[in-house]
């Protein structure tokens, strides 16, 4: 079925690569059908679409999504999962499943499709939960630092109080407010 690594935060299942099309929204069932359909279709638009057709490894991390090539491993795309905003199968060809990444560097989004006979509502429930997961790491870390900050805070306060009682028991006679 799949390969996990020895701390089980990576898993790759082989699947077959449809292709990766370049879409106009961020997420949307009709999104994935679209793309489906267009890499269906003659190549009137090649330079939106790169279909490939081909075996691949999907490398799963908490860190992003990798397509991995085959054989050689090399690496096709890969996609930090902060840039994933959609994932599903496809209701009319359950086999198929596909997500939606924006761009590194460019204003744009790809829809990547997958094909696999058995895994496919497996590997969208896995990409999901790996999103909710990456997403929840980041808050923590956020959260952290959100925490550090509201302490000083508090801290500050406190010797704010500590030094107007001092000042109020003249502790301080000649200081200028």
């Amino acid at each position: 079925m799949s390969d996990t690594s020895e701390d089980d935060n990576e898993i790759s299942f082989p699947v077959k690569f449809l292709g990766r099309v370049e879409v106009v929204r961020s997420e949307g069932m009709q999104i994935l059908d679209e793309a489906f359909q267009s890499l269906k279709s003659p190549d009137r638009d090649a330079t939106r679409k790169t279909g490939m057709k081909s075996k691949v490894h999907l490398f799963l991390s908490m860190s992003g999504i990798d397509i991995l090539e085959n054989k050689t491993k090399f690496m096709l795309y890969t996609c930090p999962l902060p840039t994933v905003s959609f994932c599903a199968v496809l209701p009319l060809s359950p086999k198929v499943f596909g997500f939606v990444a924006k761009h590194p560097a460019a204003d744009m989004h790809h829809c990547y499709l997958f094909q696999s006979k058995k895994f496919a509502h497996v590997l969208v429930s896995v990409i999901g939960d790996a999103f909710r997961a990456s997403k929840k790491e980041e808050n923590i870390k956020g959260g952290g630092r959100d925490l550090i900050v509201e302490a000083l805070r508090h801290k500050n306060k406190m010797l704010q109080r500590e030094n107007a009682e001092l000042k109020r028991r003249g502790v301080f006679p000649h200081e200028e407010e």
